[in-house]
């Protein structure tokens, strides 16, 4: 009986350096500080109130002269397709692009990037340029 037993412990110990862990469902990320980043998207509509659309040159326009020269470490541009409930009630659809920048949580960076939502606005009549920021990890 002892000698069962002790076999018995003995292959639960084998068998339990064969298990795996799997992080917890909501365990917080860890990230090293130097990794850390924001993300920021930005969400620009392309139909104006009045008149013909912002064209793909007007847009590569703005990305060359008010996005890059403020984001040169890179960004990511979405074509994409936008939809919200107006006040009128309507459902009111456009043709839409997403700008992703990944930046640090600082001055510069904010300053950045509500210069292009109000430069876009005023240069192409809209109302709203949406931001959505969330904390990320990145590495390269």
């Amino acid at each position: 009986m002892i000698r069962n037993t002790g076999m018995a412990l003995a292959l639960a110990m084998l068998l339990a350096g064969c298990a795996t862990v799997t992080p917890e469902k909501n365990a917080p990320l860890r990230c090293a500080a130097d990794n850390e980043r924001v993300q920021t998207t930005l969400y620009f509509g392309l139909n104006r109130p009045a008149g013909a659309g912002i064209t793909a040159q007007e847009w590569q326009q703005f990305v060359d002269g008010e996005v890059t020269p403020r984001f040169r470490n890179g960004l990511t541009v979405f074509d994409a397709r936008g939809q919200w409930l107006g006040n009128d009630g309507k459902v009111a659809r456009e043709p839409s692009k997403a700008l992703m920048l990944i930046h640090g949580d600082d001055a510069q960076s904010e300053a950045g990037i509500e210069a292009l939502r109000g430069i876009y606005k005023s240069r192409f009549a809209q109302e709203s340029v949406m931001r959505v920021d969330q904390p990320v990890c990145v590495q390269f």
